[in-house]
């Protein structure tokens, strides 16, 4: 009897749990459907030389495609570009200017924070491809930039032609920029002002207290922004599309593009597939830098 007991004792935990767990069911099969499977198709698709057009079969080739993008200058190139588009328009400029907007919005009066608020959420809320065509006309030759530049006495260029990839860096700040704003906005908010007067009577001036309280304070704030910011930039496409197409040559081409040309411009969608497998490692690898950031106490 003393057996039987502990082994129904035993047992409740065991049911309850599978009980608990019931609910997350459907959300796990549908994940598991709609997410894990094409990845793991995607995976499959990479050692394989499918291709849109000219083939019946596909054959499994192994490592192929990986060696033989990184034996492409393109492909380098597309690499080199997508991290000096991320380090430009994300790790600096959108983090660099959304925490100057929230801590200027934060000393501002009611109807400066209104009308500024809007205007940069208004840029974040634009389709892709309606921002890409607004920036396309602001830095073209006849463009905006240049009117405005002769208009001061300055000389214009045509920067899609001469610096693409800053044009197109400056692009998805103006337009992402509000993210970084709204997650500062609401970090500063946190910061208790009994620790910034404190501050201030101790006779910190604002770049100390910046150095000193307020970044180490939303310190948390900041990886979170700089990981989901990274994230979204790495997969930034329709944007770069719209006002370059990766070009003057490749000058703009970023992994996306470098990508998409391969997998169906040029049909081949298994090497195509293996360079946006090779976009997700890069991204693993940005989230696994950022988390271990989090995890350390400053």
């Amino acid at each position: 009897m003393g057996r039987r007991t502990s082994a129904g004792r035993g047992s409740r935990p065991v049911g309850r749990s599978a009980l608990r767990a019931l609910p997350l069911a459907p959300a796990t099969i549908v994940m598991g459907l709609f997410l894990a499977g094409p990845i793991g198709y995607c995976v499959y698709l990479a050692f394989t030389d499918l291709q849109l057009t000219g083939q019946a079969h596909s054959s499994f080739v192994g490592f192929d495609n990986f060696t033989a993008a990184f034996r492409d200058d393109a492909f380098l190139n597309a690499v080199r570009l997508t991290l000096v588009f991320t380090f430009l328009s994300s790790v600096v400029g959108q983090n660099v200017l959304g925490l100057a907007l929230a801590a200027l919005m934060k000393r501002a009066s009611k109807p400066v924070r209104t009308v500024t608020g809007a205007v940069v959420v208004t840029a974040w809320v634009l389709p892709e491809v309606v921002a890409g065509f607004l920036l396309y006309a602001f830095f073209r030759r006849e463009g905006t930039l240049n009117a405005l530049l002769d208009w001061l006495g300055l000389p214009g260029q045509n920067w899609l032609y001469t610096l693409p990839i800053l044009a197109v860096s400056f692009a998805n700040v103006w337009r992402g920029t509000a993210f970084s704003m709204l997650v500062y906005s609401a970090a500063l908010d946190e910061i208790p002002t009994e620790v910034t007067e404190s501050a201030e009577m101790d006779g910190a001036n604002g770049l100390r207290r910046l150095w000193h309280i307020t970044l180490p304070m939303i310190r948390r704030s900041i990886g979170t922004n700089l990981m989901l910011n990274t994230l979204q930039t790495l997969s930034v496409f329709g944007l770069i599309w719209v006002m370059t197409r990766g070009g003057p040559g490749n000058r703009s081409q970023t992994l996306p593009l470098y990508m998409y040309e391969q997998a169906f411009q040029k049909s081949m969608i298994g090497y195509g597939t293996a360079v946006a497998l090779l976009l997700l490692v890069v991204g693993s690898l940005f989230s696994v830098v950022y988390m271990r950031l989090l995890r350390t106490e400053a």
